[in-house]
């Protein structure tokens, strides 16, 4: 890509508890309207819109954007599950680098309920049933429970069994994570973590604990990217360009194992693609957000992203590579673990820390001279998208 879409504006709502949070609309409204005042323009300066949700009836994007103005602008609704904020992203993207539109708008937003995540439509074929089928004949021993807890929970015994790891591992990647988020304004938890209480944690399903997963939250956050000729015309000098995204779904080798079940495989096809667009390797990568939807998922992640070798997370994490003052600072907002995953804004909000990191706007939880930055969203059923940004 040579045309690169620029960021030029990002915003979000702190996340918060089920119940404690406004409407939708409200929190959509409320990130939009930042990301047009950090940006420096107009709504009318916008010219397409991409809105990200899951839990809701169409057109709720609509709703949502017409509390800040109704200007007629196309709107997409976009449903892509737990990668769905990043799908808008991914969208807003192609239109700017097609020059289908100079400034377009991605926002996402969630209410969500207490508890694990549920299906709405039990009427109907469920786009997890091959998932289901699969995680049955490959762990006959595994209770049943929520899909994504089992299907995560299933691929981190896995990880363990295949390399020899120790399942302390999950729970220090919790405490990392959640000492990041104690510079976090935007995390709904900031308290640090002992590794003993993580690892005492009550089970929630055999191989996981409840402090190994994120927590249900609502919030909404909002990116706006444009064109290099539109932010030269606005003169806007605070942008950040995405040298290169690509968004991976499954393949056959989804049914081969427990890791390839939850992403693993489309989370490697993606982040290849990634480097080779940009002609940078992981090695050249400062700061990264990655999908800790559970802790395991996040020790995964590390080598689908190629961060180290397969089997080599155990040795990353105790070496301290994944955080400051290591090789790479990994969920310097404290992941979802810490700052929640309202699903439609997740990515869009990943989108935003990395963003004020480049722009060196993070205040405590900087990365010095953080440069270049890796983003990863994952959503099972399933999509997998990976964006490297470039401070410009």
């Amino acid at each position: 890509m040579t045309n690169h879409a620029r960021i030029i504006g990002v915003n979000m709502v702190k996340f918060e508890k089920p119940g404690n949070n406004e409407p939708y609309e409200v929190m959509a409204a409320r990130a939009i309207e930042g990301a047009l005042k950090d940006a420096g323009i107009e709504l009318d300066d916008v010219e397409q819109a991409y809105a990200s949700y899951i839990y809701g009836d169409s057109t709720c994007g609509q709703t949502a954007l017409y509390q800040v103005g109704m200007t007629g602008m196309p709107i997409i609704n976009v449903n892509n599950n737990c990668s769905s904020g990043s799908t808008a992203l991914f969208l807003a993207r192609q239109a700017v680098e097609s020059d289908a539109a100079d400034c377009v708008l991605a926002f996402g937003f969630e209410e969500m309920r207490p508890g694990a995540i549920g299906e709405n439509w039990p009427d109907r074929t469920s786009p997890f049933q091959w998932i289901q089928q699969r995680f049955i004949e490959l762990n006959p021993d595994l209770p049943d429970g929520p899909i994504a807890l089992k299907v995560f929970a299933a691929a981190g015994l896995e990880y363990l069994k295949k390399y020899g790891a120790h399942p302390e591992i999950f729970g220090k990647v919790a405490v990392k994570s959640r000492k990041h988020a104690d510079h976090n304004p935007f995390a709904l938890f900031t308290k640090e973590l002992q590794l003993e209480e993580v690892m005492n944690s009550p089970i929630i399903y055999p191989g996981l604990r409840r402090l190994m997963a994120c927590p249900p939250t609502c919030g909404a956050a909002a990116v706006i990217v444009c064109s290099e000729s539109f932010a030269k015309k606005h003169n806007l000098k605070q942008s950040v360009k995405i040298i290169a995204q690509s968004m991976a779904t499954d393949q056959p080798d989804s049914y081969e194992n427990n890791l390839n079940l939850v992403g693993y495989g489309m989370s490697r096809r993606a982040a290849r693609k990634v480097y080779e667009t940009a002609g940078l390797g992981p090695d050249e990568v400062d700061v990264i957000e990655l999908h800790d939807c559970f802790t395991p998922n996040e020790v995964i992640t590390y080598e689908a992203l190629g961060l180290c070798d397969e089997g080599e997370a155990e040795k990353l994490i105790h070496d301290q590579d994944n955080t400051y003052g290591g090789k790479y600072v990994i969920n310097p907002s404290g992941g979802l673990m810490s700052k929640g995953h309202p699903i439609g804004a997740t990515g869009l909000a990943q989108c935003a820390e990395l963003v004020w990191q480049l722009r060196g706007e993070a205040g405590n939880r900087q990365v010095e001279g953080a440069k270049i930055a890796l983003q990863h969203n994952l959503g099972l059923g399933g999509a997998a998208v990976v964006t490297m940004y470039q401070k410009d």
